[in-house]
């Protein structure tokens, strides 16, 4: 081949070779930029978000404050602006927490703006105890005097309707249907399937009633398990029952004759019966509106939100002085090491209460507990700072949903505990799950390994190997020793014999009815009543409260939770229901521990 063809080759080469580089640096350019602008799009959106969420609200004469049921109720307000963001529509909800509803249900009974209050249920379950003590704020708001009505366009669910209980008339469109049949708890069985993958989950227990294994051992409930679900849902049912009957002068029989033959699929029934007051259109309800807020035919009613109603001024300003009460809420998981926003980290929740010690301002402190537990010793960790805090001033706990096994851990060593009927408590033991996929990995996958140790038992536990004799008696020894310290903790706390804790221990779950008789609680009453409770115990009557922990700076959050906010969402989107599966092994593979938490998840609906 001549050269001068080689060399016009090879420059060919070069320039297509450049050509392509220099696009290829262009798209590369092009993306960086246009990430850099989403970022700075993003970040002036949520910003304008953010400021908007803190201006000063006006509320017309004659206005309505709509409060909206059927969606999940977190404890406090969450203040992460990317937690409203649907991944999917790319639209913006929000939900206010269950300490804004209560401020803005005691502020709007004072406003004289406010002329009565709209429940709008929709279809989500919020869990029963935060359904109770919303329902009760709402008792105290009729009491100024103001009218409450309940209106359901689609399914009104059953936690919607024990909150609308509450109201002066419950209606619910002609086509919609009241779905009233009781309390049901699934639980879902993965032994088969992980028998089928060539997974075997080891498990290390104490305790007969710690069904939280059960799922991985067992392809139905035992006898324990069931006993235990069957009392305190039947609990659980009883105190909901007894407050339809009361609310709407039905006997008690009657109500649970209506749930058994399903009569909620025939409102006309439901009405004859008295739960319900009727069936309308929205424009007949909006006529009954204005009709109780003294509004004329035809005109506009002004509605407010509870989310934007929180930024409306109060009648009277908030008590000062230097004497507070600080509430601490704590929802979610129990792990090592900080956490987030949704879940309890060890190391920052007992950095938190051992501040709270120390502010010599703070008179007492409110814990907000609602957790199903997680890792016994994060538990530990907070609830020695409790014990420690309690010595100096008093601490009561306030249980919310949940508050059972590492969730009661953290809130024995208080001076007061606190709960709903319907709180789902106890479950004092504990566990530890240790998967061995040595099946899978070599027979289904073909992967095989091997192990260089200088010790007999370096590499235990191990996914890829079944424990040894000796292996499982050690982590069995240290099951037995941790619940020995649980036991011990609940009954120094609890002023009980260890003894007596064992008995009513065991992992047992108990709902907060039957754990005030047992001696797990000490009273019934929701955040509001362990506020006043914490403020006699100190002698206080005159403090402001403060909400800890703070939440973090906005930008700091933004870096922090976009991604795992919108992620978060987009698993629950994709997955549905089954999300919580995913949650359930997640939470139990990286808990890097014994666990104590309550049995799998339950959802009573």
């Amino acid at each position: 081949m001549p050269v001068f063809f080689i060399i016009w080759s090879l420059n060919s080469t070069y320039r297509k070779m450049k050509t392509f580089l220099k696009m290829l640096l262009a798209v590369i350019a092009g993306l960086i930029i246009s990430s850099i602008l989403f970022f700075v799009v993003m970040l002036s959106v949520v910003s304008g978000m953010a400021a908007a969420g803190k201006k000063t609200v006006s509320v017309p004469e004659k206005s309505v404050l709509v409060m909206k049921t059927g969606a999940t109720i977190p404890d406090r307000s969450t203040g992460n602006p990317f937690s409203t963001i649907d991944p999917v529509t790319m639209s913006f909800t929000q939900t206010p927490g269950l300490n804004e509803i209560l401020k803005n249900l005691k502020k709007a009974a004072e406003d004289e703006n406010v002329s009565g209050l709209l429940i709008e249920n929709g279809t989500m379950p919020s869990g029963w105890a935060t359904a109770d003590e919303i329902r009760s704020a709402l008792k105290e708001f009729r009491e100024s005097g103001k009218f409450v009505y309940s209106y359901s366009d689609y399914m009104l669910m059953q936690e919607s309707y024990f909150i609308s209980t509450a109201a002066d008339k419950i209606w619910i469109n002609p086509t919609s249907m009241f779905d009233f049949k009781g309390l049901a708890a699934e639980v879902t069985f993965y032994k088969d399937a992980l028998e089928k993958l060539g997974v075997e989950v080891q498990v290390i227990r104490h305790g007969k009633f710690k069904g939280a294994v059960e799922p991985y051992m067992l392809d139905r409930l035992s006898d324990e398990n069931r006993l235990q679900i069957s009392a305190y849902m039947g609990s659980i049912w009883e105190h909901v029952v007894n407050v339809i009957s009361e609310s709407r002068g039905v006997p008690v029989a009657r109500v649970m004759s209506l749930a058994d033959s399903l009569a909620g699929y025939d409102p006309a029934l439901m009405t004859s019966a008295g739960l319900l007051d009727g069936t309308l259109y929205r424009d007949h309800l909006e006529d009954s509106i204005r009709a109780a807020a003294g509004i004329e035919d035809g005109k506009k009613i002004s509605y407010i939100s509870m989310s934007k109603y929180t930024n409306a001024p109060a009648k009277h300003a908030p008590a000062g002085g230097k004497d507070k009460i600080a509430v601490l809420f704590a929802e979610g998981s129990i792990g090592m090491g900080e956490g987030d926003d949704s879940n309890i980290g060890g190391t920052r929740y007992a950095a938190e209460m051992r501040k709270l010690r120390l502010d010599s301002t703070v008179k007492a402190v409110v814990f907000r507990v609602n957790s199903r537990g997680g890792n016994a010793i994060a538990s530990d960790e907070i609830w020695r700072e409790v014990e420690l805090t309690d010595k100096i001033k008093p601490v009561v706990v306030s249980m919310g949903n949940y508050a059972a096994s590492g969730g009661y851990y953290i809130s024995a060593a208080a001076r007061k505990i606190m709960a709903s009927p319907v709180t789902v408590t106890g479950s004092i033991g504990v566990f530890g799950l240790i998967p061995n996929a040595e099946a899978l990995l070599e027979k289904k996958l073909g992967i095989s390994s091997e192990v260089v140790r200088t010790n007999a038992h370096s590499d235990s536990p191990s996914l890829t190997r079944p424990l040894n004799d000796f292996e499982r008696d050690a982590l069995q020894f240290n099951v037995e020793r941790t619940y020995s310290t649980f036991t011990g903790v609940v009954a120094e706390g609890r002023n009980m014999r260890q003894t007596a804790v064992d008995t009513i221990g065991q992992g047992r779950v108990w709902s907060g009815s039957d754990a005030m008789t047992i001696g797990l609680v000490d009273s019934f009453g929701g955040l509001s009543d362990a506020i006043k409770e914490a403020a006699s115990l100190a002698g206080l009557e005159e403090y402001r409260t403060i909400e800890k922990p703070e939440t973090s700076d906005f930008y700091t959050k933004f870096l922090k939770q976009l991604i795992g906010e919108m992620r978060a969402r987009a698993i629950r989107n994709e997955l549905g229901e089954v999300s919580r599966y995913y949650y359930d092994l997640k939470e139990i593979i990286s808990s890097g521990g014994i666990m104590a938490i309550m049995p799998y998840h339950l959802e009573i609906r």
